[in-house]
């Protein structure tokens, strides 16, 4: 049966998911504490709830995503108090990595199911309905929210129970900013070079695209050291000799040009060990 969806939680992301959810004609209820983006939705087929407890009184799959723990937190004692036993909960929210177990437990006693649902795309992705969404939960909680899902990501990976979605989450926002620092560093690098950071960043969007970037390499079910009869082993080896040459080159124009960059150094004396071959002693 195709579900009754809530939602809650209309801001940069959320409006364009809802709006998504709109578009696939699903019969959509929203609520938001700002009338604009309540209106727009309405506009788009979307009914207005007088509040979150209507919404858990009427929806099938409730999907929250507002700011931060706390306002999770709010949002699902007032969903508790309307809701009807069979509601599941989507937490799109990125929170802290027990707050999901929390929440379920407390939803648990009210008849009430807890999926952690948060996301990856940003506002251009849920625009067009292509967002990553890493979803924690039983078998049937998921799988009660996944016509929700599928009508706005591109991608659904149920992560494992309760809980496991946000950890997910948080290990893919720690590559996306401890990348973006890295970029920054490339940045100082080329700046004391005398170079144009606009075209730089021209050319690593394009490279980027066409090689995966740092997910390149991420498709080994574990971080174990490799064996040497290993398939990824000559794979991840070659990467290993192309990085640290390039590394120390780079490191080498720093030096020369007198430029701090630390995730360079920290980068060239883990790279072996991080692909799971041995390190070599001359690094």
């Amino acid at each position: 049966m195709t579900p009754t969806v809530g939602f809650v939680g209309l801001g940069a992301i959320g409006k364009p998911m809802a709006l998504r959810l709109a578009a696939a004609e699903l019969e959509l209820l929203v609520h938001d504490v700002a009338v604009e983006p309540v209106t727009e939705l309405v506009g788009a087929g979307a009914t207005a709830a007088r509040g979150v407890a209507d919404l858990a009184a009427r929806a099938d799959v409730l999907c929250v995503m507002v700011r931060d723990d706390d306002q999770v937190r709010a949002v699902l004692g007032e969903a508790i108090g309307g809701a009807w036993d069979g509601l599941t909960v989507a937490i799109h929210s990125t929170v802290a990595p027990g707050t999901p177990a929390e929440l379920a437990d407390t939803a648990s006693h009210h008849g009430v199911r807890v999926v952690d649902a948060p996301v990856s795309g940003g506002a251009m992705a849920a625009a067009d309905g292509t967002l990553a969404i890493m979803a924690g939960g039983t078998e049937d909680a998921v799988a009660a929210c996944r016509p929700v899902f599928d009508a706005m990501a591109g991608t659904v990976v149920h992560a494992g129970p309760v809980g496991a979605g946000t950890r997910m989450k948080l290990a893919r926002t720690l590559l996306h900013f401890v990348a973006f620092t890295a970029a920054t560093e490339a940045q100082r690098l080329a700046e004391a070079a005398g170079l144009d950071l606009v075209e730089l960043g021209r050319v690593v969007r394009h490279t980027d695209a066409i090689t995966g970037g740092p997910g390149a390499i991420m498709h080994r079910a574990t971080s174990a050291p490799l064996a040497p009869d290993d398939f990824w082993y000559g794979v991840f080896d070659h990467v290993r000799v192309l990085g640290e040459k390039d590394l120390r080159f780079a490191i080498g124009l720093a030096d020369e040009l007198g430029v701090d960059v630390p995730l360079a150094r920290h980068a060239l004396d883990q790279l072996a060990a991080g692909l799971g071959l041995p390190v070599k002693e001359d690094v």
